[in-house]
């Protein structure tokens, strides 16, 4: 079972399907270049596959698949008090 330990050291599986915790997205010129029918698969094929913490809400994206390692982003934290 594919997962990977969050930083808050919570675990995220990206196995089921469908997966609560993995976000898809594609870029709009990608989506754009993509002309009549569109088959699903080659749709999924493009996009970029995002694993999202349910416990501190950082964001693991794997910008090159699930070979490569993901980068993770965390929320700013607000010093200025707005």
């Amino acid at each position: 079972m594919p997962k990977i330990v969050c930083k808050c050291g919570n675990w995220i599986s990206y196995s089921p399907i469908p997966n609560p915790a993995e976000l898809l997205f594609i870029s709009d010129v990608e989506y754009d270049a993509f002309t009549d029918k569109i088959e699903p698969d080659e749709l999924y094929d493009k996009m970029k596959h995002i694993l999202v913490c349910d416990q501190c809400e950082r964001l693991w994206v794997y910008w090159n698949g699930f070979q490569s390692e993901p980068t993770c982003y965390s929320k700013e934290t607000d010093t200025q008090g707005k």
